[in-house]
């Protein structure tokens, strides 16, 4: 994660001077190759190394991918387009693990990590020959509000494109929103199976499956919030609306999530609808949209380095509160507090900008 954390803000301006495409290929390639390797690690120091290299090439992926998708699509588009796009990491991790542990059981442990790199790779071949950085690649013009410009006027278009104050302002308030979001997903990811196994009392493999309704949910949540924001013109406001029925997730989370599996799995449900659509969306047509298309990757790997932050700030924070006495309550209050904060942060945004969208282009 931390490896992951620091590539974020490295990978985002490479992406921007050197090409999108380029710097996922490198990703993609790099983490086939170290992900194999874990196969074949047999040491601690060697694993380690390879993990974190693994996080580093990771990186390339969610701003850079953000870098093309940005060049393609038309503002008023961006929302539904890149939501059912986005719903790629809840249903690549809801798939992941079921692979990795079948393949494991079946052919032995490093099939668990063989696998996952067989299927990059497909990825990678096909992404290598059909992925375009941009329209004009293709012949086509690039979707922006300065097509009718003269060339002249277009230079000074994109001798503008460098950010004013307010775009910095707009990226370091959907930084601090997905730190805290990035928080509450990260938690979940982590620490659900190991909370259902203690405090529930689940076998390991039960815990794995409900587990997954959080990935689920948040599939139907991304997609719904990409198509109401394009449908109403207010992506940001229709975030900060899904926000606010998360914090009444994390809050029943915190007063009943401990009273019953059934219950736990609800508000396991609700949080992951609620979350993924804002993350997904915020992180990635409203990347877009404070960034603009030129900057897209740039922003995206602030925003996301950024919320990388905040994913090891709970691996440290709720690691400890778990050792602790009643500590499955504390964390559902860490997640109510965090909750609170993101959709706090998302609020400024949505108050600063109240009067047009963040960007046009």
């Amino acid at each position: 994660m931390i490896a992951y954390t620091v590539g974020q803000f490295i990978s985002g301006a490479s992406g921007d001077r050197f090409g999108s495409k380029l710097m996922l290929l490198i990703g993609m390639m790099g983490s086939i190759i170290a992900n194999a390797m874990m196969g074949f690690s047999n040491t601690f120091l060697s694993f380690c190394i390879l993990m974190g290299l693994n996080g580093l090439f990771q990186s390339t992926g969610w701003s850079n991918n953000i870098g093309i998708m940005g060049r393609w699509l038309k503002p008023d588009e961006r929302g539904k387009v890149m939501g059912f796009w986005a719903t790629n990491f809840q249903i690549g991790g809801a798939t992941a693990l079921p692979l990795a542990a079948y393949l494991g059981h079946k052919f032995g442990i490093q099939w668990a990590f063989f696998g996952g790199s067989t299927v990059l790779l497909f990825v990678w071949t096909y992404f290598l020959f059909n992925a375009k950085d941009c329209p004009t690649d293709v012949g086509l013009e690039e979707f922006s509000a300065d097509h009718d410009l003269s060339e002249e006027e277009k230079k000074d278009v994109d001798k503008k494109a460098d950010w004013d104050k307010k775009s910095v302002e707009n990226v370091l308030t959907i930084g601090a929103f997905y730190f805290f979001l990035k928080f509450i997903r990260y938690a979940l990811w982590s620490w659900a199976p190991y909370m259902l196994s203690k405090y529930y009392h689940m076998q390991s493999d039960e815990a794995g499956y409900i587990s997954t309704i959080f990935d689920i949910s948040g599939a139907l949540g991304v997609l719904t919030c990409g198509w109401l924001g394009d449908k109403y013109g207010k992506r940001n406001l229709v975030s900060l609306i899904y926000l606010l029925m998360m914090i009444v997730s994390c809050f029943s989370l915190f007063f009943f999530g401990a009273s019953s599996i059934s219950f736990f799995a609800l508000c396991m449900g609700m949080i992951g609808f609620t979350l993924y659509g804002p993350d997904a969306i915020m992180t990635s047509a409203g990347a877009i949209d404070a960034g603009s298309a030129r900057r897209a990757a740039l922003s995206a790997g602030i925003i996301n380095g950024i919320g990388s932050c905040g994913a090891i700030a709970q691996e440290l924070i709720l690691g400890r509160a778990l050792k602790q006495d009643g500590g499955v309550s504390t964390v559902f209050a860490i997640l109510l507090v965090s909750s609170v904060c993101s959709a706090l942060f998302l609020g400024i945004l949505v108050l600063r900008n109240r009067s047009k969208p963040l960007a046009t282009t």
